[in-house]
């Protein structure tokens, strides 16, 4: 796939144009506006100069890759790509709208993706014209480190869709799960139901924030605990997850946690806004409680 679409240029679909374009693929990189797409792309190459900065990266590679990164304000040109890879925020009737205008620019052979990590794939592909293309493509963050990509086939999913996203997902050197179309999948199945039982025991006064933690970074062995990797995925990422974990089962034992409904309440969703269950704006994360 030599053109790949974008649709979303915040942190997640940063990361998919990037690595995209690391790797060789011309990347269409857009989002509501040419404006916000641009601002993507600028972050994008400040990533690119820190890693020259770390010696991670030739400089004159960096500039290759940036240049085959394409900022659009509209879905039009995408109707250039052979993969069209939705990376919204994680709620199903924004998805839905962006789905519905894309796929008048979708070309015969190309296929739809969804960077969902939670929203039945099924569900969506019942909303585009041919559901056959439609995938789901889990990517995880920050996309250029983490190596791996759940892709997941809804039921009408044709295997040719799910080869062509394998093949996609293994240009870019990731490794593949192949996952069951079942509320969360495999990964984030078993990780949010954990980040939101550890923000019950929070709220219960079973631990601080740094016990927490700390227990689980070192007596799980886990590179990190807890109620810090919730505030990398964001707090409000997390919460829709678990939403849509208890919408779509019925099963209590997902419902959100009072105290993460109050941080999101609260404009505290973690790292990107500075402010979570760590305040990130000091020298060190300072914990918020």
């Amino acid at each position: 796939m030599s053109i790949v679409g974008v649709i979303g240029a915040g942190m997640m679909g940063q990361g998919i144009a990037q690595t995209s374009a690391q790797f060789g693929h011309q990347v269409l990189l857009t989002d509501i506006s040419l404006e916000i797409a641009e601002k993507g792309k600028g972050t994008i190459a400040k990533t690119l100069d820190k890693l020259v900065g770390r010696g991670k990266l030739d400089a004159a590679e960096a500039k290759t890759v940036l240049s085959r990164i394409t900022p659009v304000g509209e879905y039009a040109p995408l109707s250039e790509a052979d993969i069209i890879i939705e990376a919204a925020t994680e709620r199903e009737e924004i998805k839905h709208k962006i789905f519905e205008e894309v796929v008048k620019h979708l070309k015969a052979d190309a296929i739809l993706a969804s960077n969902t990590s939670s929203i039945p794939i099924t569900r969506m592909a019942a909303r585009v014209p041919d559901p056959s293309r439609f995938i789901g493509m889990h990517f995880f963050n920050p996309v250029p480190v983490m190596g791996l990509i759940e892709i997941i086939p809804g039921l009408p999913t044709s295997a040719e869709t799910t080869a062509k996203a394998r093949a996609f997902a293994e240009s870019l050197k990731k490794e593949v799960v192949l996952a069951g179309d079942e509320p969360g999948f495999v990964v984030n199945r078993i990780l949010c139901p954990m980040l939101n039982e550890a923000i019950f025991v929070l709220g219960a006064g079973m631990g601080s924030i740094e016990d927490i933690d700390k227990g689980c970074h070192i007596g799980l062995n886990h590179p990190m605990g807890p109620l810090t990797l919730a505030d990398f995925v964001g707090l409000d990422t997390l919460f829709e997850i678990i939403k849509v974990l208890y919408a779509t089962t019925g099963d209590s034992k997902y419902r959100p946690a009072p105290l993460l409904v109050k941080y999101v309440e609260a404009g505290w969703i973690g790292r990107k806004v500075g402010r979570g269950f760590y305040d990130y704006t000091g020298e060190k994360p300072v914990p918020t409680r």
